[in-house]
């Protein structure tokens, strides 16, 4: 018996995204200068406004509104028609520093608070990912790529847009071709509602998804309201950290208890859910598992996690509560140690704020230099 599953994302013009990217921008701008600067940083954007707020304790200074125009800019909003834009929006600073009372736990080892933390993987794709994530993002950045770098293909396109993607899969688990796609895209006022559909399809759908996945049965919504010209912060306010299941695994996995943009890595947030997807990544590629579900979880203060949970569905080489302990003779799981094995002390965080945090090679948790050390269990 057959099944269906659905993941979305959004582009980095998304009014959420726009907020991930100005939070990571904060923070990589303080990193760039101390990277033992406590952040926390969050945005709220609306028509003509940005609002940037949240606990900060660093010896760097950094021009908090010029990373916001920046940023802004970047991402594509130039335009004074889009009523949002990176030189005339107003922009209020209400940082403020770190609570002392955290400092305490934090600097000597101890994790930056609770939470509980997960990370998967699965074979179904290269990337070790769900195979609706993927595709979803693919769409998603392909009509990033072509609004500014290949402006000509299709001249009409705004920043903001989203995704969908349906996958129909057997019952183990492995997908059989793609049963829908939805794609909305902000565009110009002078462009046909078939004309856009008519290029998505061509110039978007078909370069991203396999054609052995699409076939006469697939269903194509391309902006099915009919009209997206007003988007973007003008069209719908945004907050930081409000898209954490497009950042994780599309809803396949679990999501923790919090978000990711704007957090230095003593949050155990942001770093041992990184921790959490390189172990399962890393138990997949070795052959333990065709699947694999870590969930850590931390208790503020303390820098050994209060527990390691595995779950492989079924799939696992081992038993799982082996795998688990293999994983807690193995790796340094503090923060001290997600910190120093995965080098998280670096500007290197505005680029996970679209498009995902996982399934991308650029980041040093989607290594697999765990591999031989797992297979030496098999």
């Amino acid at each position: 018996m057959s099944y269906l599953f659905t993941s979305e994302s959004v582009s980095e013009g998304h009014p959420d995204k726009v907020c991930d990217a100005i939070s990571d921008g904060v923070l990589d701008a303080i990193f760039a200068e101390d990277p033992k600067a406590r952040v926390a940083c969050e945005t709220f954007v609306t028509t003509g406004l940005v609002v940037v707020g949240g606990e900060v304790t660093t010896k760097a200074y950094i021009d908090v509104e010029s990373v916001v125009r920046n940023t802004i800019r970047k991402i594509g909003y130039t335009k004074a028609e889009y009523k949002f834009d990176s030189e005339s929006c107003g922009v209020l600073n209400a940082i403020h520093s770190q609570s002392p009372d955290i400092a305490m736990g934090v600097d000597t080892g101890g994790a930056g608070d609770q939470g509980i933390m997960f990370g998967y993987a699965c074979d179904q794709t290269p990337e070790y990912m769900p195979m609706p994530i993927v595709y979803a993002h693919k769409l998603v950045k392909k009509l990033t790529d072509i609004r500014k770098k290949n402006n000509s293909l299709m001249p009409y396109l705004r920043p903001d847009s989203k995704s969908q993607v349906t996958i129909e899969y057997d019952n183990k688990n492995k997908p059989l071709r793609v049963d829908t796609v939805v794609i909305s895209t902000q565009h110009d006022a002078n462009v046909t509602q078939k004309q856009i559909k008519k290029d998505v399809i061509k110039h978007v759908i078909k370069s991203v998804i396999p054609e052995k996945y699409l076939d006469k049965n697939t269903k194509y919504h391309v902006n099915p309201t009919g009209r997206f010209e007003i988007g973007g912060p003008h069209g719908d306010s945004g907050v930081t950290g409000r898209k954490i299941i497009v950042d994780t695994y599309g809803g396949w996995a679990p999501h923790g208890g919090g978000a990711f943009s704007g957090k230095d890595p003593s949050k155990v947030d942001r770093s041992a859910t990184y921790a959490a997807r390189h172990i399962a990544k890393n138990v997949v590629a070795s052959k333990l598992a065709k699947e694999c579900l870590v969930q850590l979880a931390y208790a503020i203060g303390v820098p050994e996690p209060v527990s390691v949970y595995v779950d492989t569905k079924g799939t696992g080489k081992l038993p799982d509560h082996e795998i688990a302990k293999i994983i807690m003779k193995e790796v340094d799981l503090t923060p001290k140690g997600i910190i120093k094995r995965l080098d998280l002390l670096k500007p290197i965080y505005q680029k996970t704020s679209s498009y995902g945090h996982f399934g991308r090679k650029e980041f040093s948790w989607e290594k697999l230099e765990l591999v031989k050390t797992f297979q030496k269990y098999l």
